[in-house]
Formats: structure tokens, C-alpha cells, sequence
């Protein structure tokens, strides 16, 4: 009886929807690239600028790292197709809210990084003159380009159609980021004094009100 059962198991409960149409690969894998194509050319190729001190403490590494394994493991477990790790409920529909996810949370993480200006790197860094930048999302929230990476991880989970890939994306960049913020903000702490003190007081980390 429990064999005839899993014969007669459609074959979308056991496996993602972009595993059914080319379609949906094409549009998965072009986000997948605009998300973070910048993101790679960005990290190899920019360079601190004449007096900016670097003080990442090995965090841009990290980060990558951490990123790198949770993005790993999430494909390996989608393309694994195991047992009741798949979203079987409506897979076009979160498909493409995963796909709008991603592309969000990569519209506010650079919207960030464009109020931050030349103060934004990629490692931990600071430079003569700098000061606490609170207009637009720092308004609310220190790390909103952070904020806007979990989204887009979010996203990615949803449109591979695998709730056990989102919590494997969550955890590296989690893990990743916790590393960061604390040499971060440490760093700002000792830089920028009482201003970014008094700046942290007010705001939270990731969600407005929240986090």
C-alpha cells in the first residue's frame, strides 16, 4: 500500500518547480546573476581608497565563506530532492514570489549602499572625516544592506521551491553577518564616538522597531 502510494505521489510534490520548465530556469538563473554578479565583481575588484584604514579583522572572509557554504548546501539539498524538504503548495505562485523577493531585496540593498556613498566598503574600513550617516533606510535601521541581502536569501530559497535551502541560506549569511556587525560596529564605536553611540541607541540592527 505505501508503495502505491508513492507511485501514484505526483511528481511536483518531490521536486521544484524550475525542475519542470525551462522557462522558469532561464528567469531563475538570469536573477541569480543580476542579484549577485555585482556582488562578486564588487568584492574582488574595488579597492579601499588613499586613507581609508582597513580594520575587517578577516569579516569580509568570513562572509563570504559562510555564504558561500549556506548557498552550497541550499543547492545541494534542492537538487537532492529528499522527502518533504520541498514547498509543495502552490510551487508557481511561490516561484515567483521568491523571484520578487530576490530582486527587492537586491533593489534595497544597493538602494543603501547608494545613501552610504563613499563611505560604503566592502570591508570593514574607515577613513579621515567620516561621519554617522542616518538618512534614508539609516534612519531606521545600521545595517540596511544587510537587510536587504537576507531578503534576497529569502528569495532564493523560495523560487529552489525548498523550505530546508531557506533556513541553510538564513544560517550561513546569519552566521556571516553576527561576525561582521560586532567588528562593525566596534569599529564605528571607537571611530566616530559618541555619535554613532548615541546613533545605535536609537536604531535597530536589521528591522525597523524590530531587530
Amino acid at each position: 500500500m505505501l508503495a502505491t502510494r508513492k507511485q501514484a505521489m505526483p511528481e511536483t510534490v518531490m521536486t521544484a518547480w524550475i525542475s519542470h520548465s525551462q522557462f522558469h530556469q532561464i528567469v531563475f538563473y538570469v536573477t541569480l546573476t543580476v542579484c549577485f554578479a555585482p556582488e562578486l565583481y564588487r568584492s574582488w575588484f574595488r579597492r579601499l581608497e588613499a586613507g581609508a584604514v582597513n580594520r575587517d579583522r578577516g569579516s569580509h572572509l568570513v562572509v563570504l565563506l559562510t555564504i558561500g557554504a549556506g548557498v552550497f548546501l541550499a543547492i545541494f539539498v534542492a537538487n537532492a530532492r529528499l522527502p518533504y524538504t520541498q514547498i509543495t503548495w502552490y510551487q508557481e505562485s511561490v516561484f515567483w514570489l521568491g523571484i520578487a523577493l530576490m530582486l527587492t531585496g537586491f533593489a534595497f540593498r544597493h538602494y543603501a549602499i547608494h545613501v552610504l556613498g563613499r563611505f560604503f566598503t566592502h570591508t570593514v574600513a574607515t577613513r579621515p572625516g567620516q561621519y554617522v550617516v542616518d538618512t534614508g533606510p539609516y534612519r531606521l535601521i545600521r545595517h540596511p544592506s544587510y537587510s536587504g541581502s537576507l531578503l534576497t536569501f529569502v528569495g532564493l530559497g523560495l523560487a529552489m521551491g525548498n523550505w530546508v535551502s531557506i533556513v541553510l541560506l538564513l544560517l550561513g549569511a546569519g552566521i556571516g553577518y553576527a561576525y561582521r556587525v560586532r567588528i562593525e560596529e566596534q569599529t564605528l564605536c571607537t571611530d566616530l564616538g559618541q555619535p554613532y553611540r548615541d546613533y545605535m541607541l536609537r536604531t535597530k540592527r536589521f528591522v525597523p522597531h524590530v531587530w
